[in-house]
C-alpha cells in the first residue's frame, strides 16, 4: 500500500527518490468514485516511471469543481483508496482547485493528465510548475465512458 503523506513530508519524500536516481511521475484528481477508468489510467501513469504520486483534490475544491453533492466520499478515503492500489506509491491531498503547488512540492519528471484534456487547455501555472522542476507533460488515453459523472448519472436511472 502507498504511503498517504503530508505536506511537511512531501519535500522529504521527493527528495529522497531524487538522490536514488530514480523517475518520479505525479498525476491528481478528485477520484471520488474509483472506476476502471482510473485504474487503468494510474497503471499506465506509473508505467512512465519508476514511482508514482498521486495528487487528490481536496473536498473543497471538489464541491468547487464538481458541483453540489460531490464529493461522495471525504477526502481521506478517497485517500486511502486511491494508496491502496498497487501502481500508486504515494498519495498528497492539496486543497487547491488547481495542482499548482502540489507540482511545485513534487517537481516530477512526468506529469501526466487523463485524454479529456488537451495539452493547450492545461492550466498555464501547472505547466509552469512542472517544467521548472525540469519536468515533461504527458497525455494519457483515457477509458471510454468511464467517469465518476458517469456512474452517478447510471445510478440516477
Amino acid at each position: 500500500m502507498g504511503l498517504i503523506l503530508s505536506w511537511e513530508k512531501l519535500a522529504g519524500w521527493r527528495e529522497g527518490h531524487r538522490k536514488e536516481g530514480r523517475r518520479v511521475v505525479a498525476t491528481n484528481g478528485c477520484f471520488d468514485l474509483l472506476h476502471v477508468g482510473h485504474v487503468r489510467f494510474l497503471q499506465e501513469a506509473r508505467n512512465r516511471g519508476d514511482i508514482c504520486i498521486v495528487g487528490v483534490n481536496g473536498d473543497g475544491s471538489v464541491r468547487e469543481l464538481k458541483g453540489v453533492g460531490r464529493p461522495v466520499n471525504g477526502e481521506m478515503e478517497r485517500a486511502e483508496v486511491v494508496a491502496a492500489l498497487g501502481c500508486v506509491d504515494a498519495v498528497v491531498i492539496f486543497p487547491g482547485k488547481r495542482a499548482t503547488e502540489f507540482l511545485e512540492a513534487v517537481r516530477p519528471d512526468v506529469y501526466v493528465k487523463g485524454g479529456d484534456y488537451q495539452m493547450e487547455e492545461l492550466n498555464k501555472d501547472e505547466v509552469a510548475a512542472v517544467k521548472a522542476g525540469g519536468g515533461e507533460l504527458q497525455i494519457l488515453p483515457l477509458t471510454p465512458d468511464r467517469s465518476t459523472t458517469a456512474v452517478l448519472k447510471k445510478l440516477k436511472t
